[in-house]
């Protein structure tokens, strides 16, 4: 296995948020996006990352002049470049144009799997991994065919965002394609609500920001329709906790109908800005399955819950959780500036005797789960291996959620789980070429006996 060049140049960020009581759920650190050039030559531009003090500075998007690498790209988002330039994918599968209706009722995790284009068996995935040739993204260099590869769309439309990257937001479609090709079904992080600064509300009500944000929202889905087969997207991570530490979705003002006209009627606060996303999805790409973040630090699981269910997440496909967003490791040695954090222990005891502890975990997430009424995708999982000794060193902390869960499916199933991605929220993170193996051992084994689900 080999790490594509683009992930070489990822930028470490901050911290992105605390933990909530058990010392273990930080926030999903997203901050800065991928920092990805544009293939073609005609993006580059900045990622517009998170806050420096929320999670990450500002990534460097390429070069501009030449496509670049992708560096810098600061959540650790691995940077890349579309290789076949802007129209790669243009008109992928014929497409269904901007397809309308809405997708069939998803209930059970077995069919939301199926309805993916996966079997009906407990989904694993990696992203935050491209390289400058996508057919070698980290997770398509694994020795056993994944379920889902992610990768983060970050900034705005005309202000060096994931839609200038190439031409018409087609860098959509250069990783849908490449996810075809590779037997993968793609999945996207939309982050963008970052791109002024992580816990920024005042951008809501600004049109200066507001107005390419629907724009690119909708472009989004009109190059997933173009694509034509299932595509999972996931809403904005932490943004809705940050949101709702300010206070209830109907209090927080956002400028939606004006600015998104497939909107109007929707109020505009934050619960339409929600209702909004999942509308834009379900009347330009019948094809995309979309979910909610829910950040174990923005309350209570079941406040946690009803919060995303006012926004629209029960209108959903799925919901989507963070463990914690990069090694326990990293934090115990407290030497990254991207490991400052203080709110540990955040290596869980897996014998789950003592607190922080993994059925602490799932408790809550099911919890937030049965609120939502949605199946669970846990997302951005650290690759770290199992040590005795606390910390580690660059490319090689500690952690066990890798060998947890590859142990303990079942465990997630019950807990109302789909599936689980894993990927790095930061560099010099453990990786799938610093692991000894163990990530592309243990998804080898896992699907030559896959676990059904209900």
């Amino acid at each position: 296995m080999k790490r594509g060049v683009g992930f070489i140049a990822v930028a470490a960020m901050l911290g992105a948020c605390s933990g909530d009581d058990s010392g273990g759920d930080g926030g999903s650190g997203a901050s800065g996006g991928t920092g990805n050039a544009g293939g073609s030559g005609n993006a580059g531009g900045s990622a517009n990352g998170g806050s420096g003090a929320n999670g990450g500075s500002a990534g460097n998007g390429g070069s501009g002049a030449n496509g670049g690498s992708g560096a810098n790209g600061g959540s650790g988002a691995s940077g890349g470049t579309g290789v076949n330039g802007g129209t790669a994918g243009a008109g992928a599968n014929g497409g269904s144009g901007a397809s309308g209706g809405t997708n069939p009722g998803i209930g059970s995790a077995a069919e939301l799997a199926k309805a993916l284009g996966r079997q009906p068996n407990f989904l694993f995935g990696m992203g935050n991994d491209l390289s400058n040739d996508h057919n070698q993204d980290g997770a398509y260099t694994l020795s056993a065919t994944v379920d889902l590869h992610y990768a983060y769309l970050v900034g705005l439309l005309g202000q060096g965002g994931w839609p200038d990257w190439n031409a018409n937001g087609s860098f959509v479609n250069i990783l849908t394609d490449s996810a075809k090709a590779n037997g993968v079904t793609p999945m996207f992080t939309l982050y963008s609500m970052a791109a002024w600064g992580e816990s920024n509300l005042s951008v809501l009500t600004n049109d200066g920001y507001m107005g390419p944000y629907w724009d690119g929202a909708k472009l989004l889905f009109e190059r997933i329709a173009i694509f034509g087969d299932p595509v999972v997207v996931q809403f904005e991570p932490d943004f809705w906790a940050f949101a709702q530490l300010n206070g209830s979705a109907a209090s927080i003002p956002v400028h939606v109908g004006a600015l998104a006209p497939d909107c109007a009627g929707l109020p505009d606060n934050l619960v339409g800005m929600g209702k909004c996303l999942v509308k834009l999805a379900r009347t330009y790409a019948k094809n995309a399955f979309v979910g909610f973040h829910a950040s174990m630090w923005g309350g209570t699981p079941e406040a946690i819950g009803d919060y995303l269910v006012s926004i629209g997440a029960g209108d959903a496909d799925l919901v989507t959780i963070d463990m914690l967003d990069r090694d326990a490791g990293c934090f115990e040695a407290h030497v990254d500036p991207a490991c400052q954090r203080n709110d540990g222990p955040w290596y869980w005891d897996e014998t789950n005797q003592t607190s922080p502890n993994f059925h602490e975990h799932f408790a809550k997430a099911k919890t937030i789960g049965q609120k939502v009424g949605k199946p669970i995708l846990w997302w951005q999982v650290p690759f770290g291996v199992p040590s005795d000794t606390p910390g580690g060193t660059a490319g090689h902390y500690r952690d066990n959620r890798v060998k947890y869960i590859f142990e303990h499916v079942q465990e997630l199933i019950d807990a109302g789980g789909v599936g689980v991605t894993f990927g790095t929220g930061a560099g010099n993170q453990t990786y799938i070429d610093s692991d000894g193996g163990q990530f592309d051992d243990a998804v080898v084994k896992y699907y030559a006996n896959p676990v059904a689900l209900p």
